[in-house]
């Protein structure tokens, strides 16, 4: 299947790159164009970003863009409960990559919070993102599973994160393929942003997402929660 087949719904766009160089690079102007807009409108924007590996490219494209850096607000969609010199630590991964150089004036949010449980941690992340203004940019990235996020199918807590009126911010989570305790940010404020994109690569991600767009149970493939306007799909093999 190729990118051009995938039916997709009135107002969501997409778009293929050669390679992931190509569609960091693609994605790093068509983000850093967003967020000069936000501050021309706003006076601050405000980017939440995805981890794993597939982001590092991006981030670091990113990085290079000219912004003026100190009005940009930066968090993530989601966190694996570890402190932050832990080797899974997606707020790590951001500072190593992205909050460089020029970059490194942007503000930080952070999602993990030391607590006596994943519960507390996650009611204390709650309130630190309550500061957070609406989205202007998200990055999401998606699992072979059909995850965003840390929205995991049979995740306890999944689906009262869906729920488009659920009154969390943040949840705690699961990841049913690796036993790792994580916060996620709920439906409604992923879904409040201005330019959502999704970053895919692979023909196995691709074939999910031809699955997701298809009528099915949200809890089945969460990442069908985003796939409406104004959605941009970014892929590369």
């Amino acid at each position: 299947m190729a990118i051009s087949e995938l039916k997709l719904p009135q107002g969501v766009q997409a778009r293929a790159h050669d390679d992931a160089g190509q569609m960091a690079q693609a994605m790093a102007v068509c983000v850093a164009d967003a967020l000069r807009g936000a501050i021309a409108g706003r006076g601050r924007a405000t980017l939440v970003v995805s981890g794993g590996r597939s982001p590092v490219p991006f981030f670091e494209a990113l990085a290079q863009q000219q912004l003026p850096w100190a009005q940009v607000l930066i968090s993530l969609a989601d966190e694996r409960w570890v402190p932050i010199n832990h080797a899974g630590s997606n707020e790590a991964l951001v500072r190593r990559h992205l909050l460089r150089g020029p970059a490194a004036e942007a503000r930080f949010v952070s999602l993990y919070q030391v607590a006596g449980s994943l519960e507390q941690a996650a009611e204390l992340a709650d309130g630190a993102v309550a500061e957070l203004p609406p989205i202007d940019v998200l990055v999401l990235g998606m699992g072979d599973d059909g995850h965003t996020a840390s929205l995991f199918p049979n995740s306890p807590n999944l689906h009262q994160a869906l729920q488009p009126d659920c009154a969390r911010r943040v949840l705690p989570m699961l990841a049913p393929s690796e036993p790792a305790q994580r916060l996620t940010l709920t439906v409604p404020v992923l879904a409040s942003a201005r330019l959502p994109l999704l970053a895919i690569q692979g023909q196995t991600k691709l074939n999910i997402l031809s699955a997701a767009l298809m009528p099915g149970e949200i809890t089945e493939l969460p990442i069908r929660a985003f796939l409406h306007a104004p959605l941009e799909i970014h892929w590369c093999p």
